[in-house]
């Protein structure tokens, strides 16, 4: 049996960001801004916010040392990091078949670099995903647009019955989002899979063996959830506004590695107040210090 903390997490951040050329041309993609954080904080706050700990983080050959010197090796959020190279973007699966090492005999969640997650029941629900020991889960979530994506069709009782790549009539509104939870055996199963006529590893190839053998659960993110994939200019632009107005509006940060881990007891008041001294004049780290100041009022509005 494993416990909930066992699972490990990996953050896919390769790839060549081609629609968001030229930005990319010097920098990955997950390093770009979404208002005050680079994008990457996102999933890995999302990964946090699970209760993971030990993360892969995998990247481009040369931008894996930009992605070293931005996160470390984990230690300073209470965590561990470690690193891999995606030579090429080959699909999600690859990331599985690189982190086989690294997932061992345990249960993993993969995040894809530019996906960000947002909304009040989420926690819970991530906490959920992760307890479950057995099988998958998914998260699908309503689009206007469901043939740019994986998605998913329900029978009457909410049980997902098909999952299909991008298809041209889709079936249903629910998109497939880019935050996956295996058991152990996804590593047995991503070596069965083959090349798609796009050339790569489908993630929803993987999904489908997790259905048919009845182990794929599919959480559905609802109204008062916000999902955006920050892969073109506007969608970039807009999450970035999407953060503003909600830190503006509640004066509470989304995405900040250093608050989950306090939150989470993995580092102390003092190692906050630490991390803090660095980013000051940002602005941020005075964001970490507030937080710090209104828990010592017995302030109820941050927790």
């Amino acid at each position: 049996m494993h416990s909930i903390s066992s699972r490990k997490g990996i953050i896919l951040a390769g790839g060549e960001g081609q629609r968001l050329k030229p930005l990319t041309s010097a920098i990955s993609k997950q390093l770009m801004p979404v208002y005050d954080k680079p994008m990457i904080y996102y999933p890995l706050t999302t990964l946090m916010l699970s209760g993971i700990k030990d993360i892969l983080i995998i990247t481009t050959p040369k931008q894996q040392n930009i992605f070293k010197s931005l996160l470390g090796d984990g230690r300073k959020w209470g965590l561990k990091f470690s690193y891999a190279i995606q030579e090429k973007p080959e699909g999600i699966v690859q990331a599985i078949l690189i982190g086989e090492k690294f997932i061992s005999n345990n249960p993993v969640a993969i995040a894809l670099g530019d996906n960000l997650f947002h909304g009040n029941d989420f926690v819970s629900i991530l906490q959920s995903a992760n307890a479950t020991e057995k099988g998958s889960t998914i998260f699908a979530y309503p689009v206007k647009d469901p043939e740019r994506y994986g998605v998913v069709e329900f029978d009457k009782n909410h049980k997902a019955i098909t999952i299909e790549e991008k298809p041209k009539n889709p079936i249903s509104q629910f998109a497939v989002t880019g935050l996956y939870f295996y058991d152990n055996s996804v590593v047995k199963r991503a070596k069965e899979i083959t090349y798609s006529d796009r050339g790569e590893l489908e993630i929803t190839s993987l999904n489908q063996m997790y259905l048919k053998d009845n182990l794929l659960k599919v959480a559905v993110l609802g109204r008062g959830m916000a999902w955006l994939d920050t892969g073109t200019f506007n969608s970039l632009q807009e999450a970035s506004s999407y953060i503003r107005t909600l830190e503006e509006r509640q004066g509470l940060k989304v995405g900040c590695p250093e608050e989950v881990a306090w939150r989470k007891g993995w580092i102390s008041d003092n190692h906050l107040r630490e991390l803090a001294a660095s980013l000051t004049k940002s602005g941020y780290g005075e964001y970490l210090l507030e937080i710090l100041e209104r828990k010592q009022r017995g302030d109820k509005s941050i927790s």
